[in-house]
């Protein structure tokens, strides 16, 4: 369950954390006033998306008038297929330095991981390895101070950083613990007048712990995409490619987002159609991959409860209505296989019965490949 980031913010204040003054915002009004007593600030849209700033989402007004500007255009804009809803008025910094710092949990050695670079302000996932600092906890001891010292040591920190730094990741550490976090993350961990600010935040709670956590908002958040496939009953995640992805099951799907990134591709989304769903469904959730503007449409189907015959007749259900205007890939084998393929013929359409050359074929239909 992500959080948003004035939620996170809040947390990081419970616990000692150093955070800039800041509310939360739903309007021009509330934007004017916040600004009024904050001063020269940050307006931060509320949604559940990385790089908000490069995306226009993290924009700054040094008056009450140019907030209230300012916030009527953020107010309902689309922000990477989100809708921004409010805003987190946070005051302006005279950043010195940008830090990373994150706890999560190390999924192969099954231990919390400590993660800080020197290079903070982008994505983890951009920052040469070189450059990130790991420390793992032996979960029967934790967080102790000495761990902080180590850490500001191996990033080359000294005196009153250093001990800052020791101290807000003992504190960053009981968040993690407190809270069943999956993720805890200051990014940037700024430098302010020679000491250390929390200028963003994020914190991902466990789902299975939930229900140890009452005080939780429950967050209604995806893309205006993801929300209406929801809404037809089909699990969706959108992803950052422009090959859709359509197959039935949570295995088979993860397996095709692999497959296509085996490849060469890069998967638009992962879209479970389900064990069993009937034709209607199907043929919305084809509507909806149709709608993102993809490159080329993967559907990958092994029938078992689902039948071949009716995922056909959904294809073709969009086909002749709306119409699918970009190369279309399809895998169809199991129950109803010989049906669904004739179907599918008629119309000529292809189908491949394995999904090794369908992924490969879907990438290079999109101009991919491995070299």
């Amino acid at each position: 369950m992500k959080q948003y980031e004035y939620l996170a913010k809040g947390v990081l204040r419970e616990h000692g954390i150093p955070i800039p003054p800041g509310r939360l915002v739903n309007n021009p009004g509330e934007a004017a006033e916040a600004v009024r007593d904050i001063g020269p600030a940050a307006l931060k849209a509320q949604v559940l998306v990385g790089g908000r700033g490069k995306a226009g989402g993290i924009r700054f007004a040094t008056n009450p008038d140019e907030a209230r500007g300012v916030a009527a255009a953020m107010i309902g804009m689309d922000l990477k297929g989100y809708t921004v809803e409010r805003l987190y008025a946070e005051g302006k910094l005279e950043i010195e330095r940008e830090f990373y710092i994150s706890v999560t949990t190390d999924r192969n050695k099954k231990i919390p991981l400590v993660m800080a670079s020197l290079a903070g302000g982008v994505e983890i996932e951009d920052v040469d390895d070189s450059k990130i600092v790991r420390q793992w906890v032996d979960p029967r001891v934790g967080v102790l101070p000495y761990f902080g010292r180590e850490l500001a040591q191996r990033l080359g920190l000294e005196g009153t950083l250093a001990k800052e730094l020791a101290d807000l990741v003992v504190k960053l550490y009981a968040i993690f613990r407190e809270k069943d976090a999956e993720l805890v993350e200051i990014n940037p961990l700024a430098v302010v007048g020679g000491h250390l600010i929390a200028a963003d935040a994020r914190l991902n709670i466990d789902d299975s712990a939930l229900f140890r956590h009452k005080t939780v908002e429950i967050i209604d958040e995806g893309s205006d995409l993801e929300k209406k496939v929801h809404k037809i009953g089909l699990a969706y995640v959108e992803l950052d490619g422009d090959i859709a992805i359509m197959a039935n099951g949570a295995g088979m799907a993860m397996a095709t987002v692999d497959a296509i990134q085996y490849f060469g591709g890069r998967p638009a989304n992962f879209l479970d159609a389900g064990g069993g769903a009937s034709v209607e469904p199907t043929a919305q959730a084809l509507d909806v991959l149709v709608s993102m503007k993809p490159k080329v449409i993967f559907i990958n189907i092994f029938g078992g409860i689902t039948r071949c015959d009716d995922v056909a007749r959904a294809i073709l259900q969009v086909k002749n209505t709306t119409g699918i205007p970009v190369p279309l890939v399809v895998r169809l084998v199991g129950t109803n296989e010989k049906e669904g393929v004739a179907l599918l013929e008629q119309a000529g359409i292809s189908a491949y019965s394995d999904m090794a050359p369908a992924a490969q074929r879907a990438v290079e239909l999109r101009g991919g490949g491995r070299s």
